[in-house]
């Protein structure tokens, strides 16, 4: 690869950071996830978690449904058809970043 064709700024920095990483990661391999599920499997706080999901819901890559079960609230997360895109563009570029 030429110098010239190496541009580090063509990945998405709404999925580049570690957390949205994980979360696009594992969602991208699922359906749908609870908040719960996705805390427990990146190891993320609830407070860390909710920033960055919001910063992922704002970019239409995940939409979060938030419902009841009996009285307990539930958030549902899933990738959006934008966010797949998205996932697999950023996938593709870091391919091509790296020679793959």
């Amino acid at each position: 690869m030429s110098e010239d064709a190496f541009n580090a700024a063509a990945l998405d920095e709404v999925i580049h950071g570690k957390l949205r990483l994980a979360i696009m990661a594992y969602l991208s391999a699922v359906s749908e996830a609870s908040f719960t599920e996705v805390k427990a499997r990146t190891e993320a706080s609830d407070g860390n978690l909710s920033v960055h999901m919001r910063k992922l819901e704002e970019a239409g890559y995940v939409d979060v449904d938030k419902s009841f079960v009996g009285r307990r609230p539930r958030t549902t997360l899933k990738l959006t058809g934008k966010g797949r895109k998205a996932w697999i563009a950023y996938l593709d570029e870091l391919r091509r970043l790296t020679g793959g």
